[in-house]
């Protein structure tokens, strides 16, 4: 069935042709039907909130397709983006097994297609189909492991353009030789980009600016081209 945003709705959890190796729903077709039997497929626009930093658990959200933005804010409101989250990826799981308050916001920054897991049905599949356990437990390694790469990066990076300099080559096509330019064409804002690498608007503003002026990048209206892959590697460093 096709949506008004122009993706294919899926209706099955059988019939899904999404699925790719770190998928959390990368089933056998026997425990995919007991998944799909306890699942609640919803589409989502831009902007939609799955659940919010502090909100007692109601469950997790498989992302069927689109793209979820996971962030904290502090007292001050300060708002840090964690991650971008992308096709396959488990939300909310860690708070729904724990039982404890969701610890981050979960935002669509594209229209999305979620399948909700309500908790106790979570539990109760968890505890008869250790299939689902295991991946439970390879999907919250997979994010401590993340998360604790992205506060090594946060805190221990020299400098603001080194970080800006790591989060530009992070959203960067993979595969291309790196003489040739590389174009990000979903290119976060200003404030985006600070919100990912600790800072303000300004900073990044000015950050961007710097290395416009160093020929290591160009804007092309929405478009952020690298120039010098090897130049921002050296930021990094």
């Amino acid at each position: 069935m096709r949506a008004p945003y122009g993706f294919e709705i899926i209706e099955s959890c059988m019939g899904c042709k999404s699925v790719h190796e770190n998928s959390f729903c990368r089933f056998s077709p026997t425990v995919q039907r007991s998944m799909d039997s306890v699942s609640y497929h919803s589409v989502m626009p831009s902007g939609a909130l799955l659940f919010v930093e502090g909100q007692t658990p109601r469950g997790m959200y498989i992302l069927c397709s689109g793209k979820v933005k996971l962030s904290t804010t502090s007292k001050e409101g300060k708002v840090l983006i964690l991650k971008q989250a992308e096709t396959g990826e488990a939300l909310g799981l860690s708070a729904a097994i724990s039982g404890t308050n969701y610890e981050m916001t979960a935002e669509t920054c594209t229209p999305c297609q979620v399948n909700f897991i309500g908790r106790r049905d979570l539990m109760k599949v968890m505890q008869s189909e250790s299939e689902v356990a295991v991946h439970a437990a390879q999907s919250l390694s997979r994010e401590f492991q993340g998360a604790y790469r992205d506060i090594h990066d946060l805190v221990l990076a020299r400098s603001s353009s080194g970080k800006l300099a790591r989060l530009l080559l992070s959203c960067a096509p993979q595969g291309l030789p790196e003489s040739d330019e590389q174009r990000l064409h979903s290119v976060m804002t200003h404030e985006e980009m600070a919100q990912r690498i600790g800072s303000s608007r300004e900073t990044v503003t000015r950050l961007l600016s710097h290395l416009k002026k160093k020929r290591l990048i160009r804007l092309e209206g929405a478009t952020l081209v690298i120039r010098d892959r090897t130049g921002l590697e050296a930021l990094v460093v």
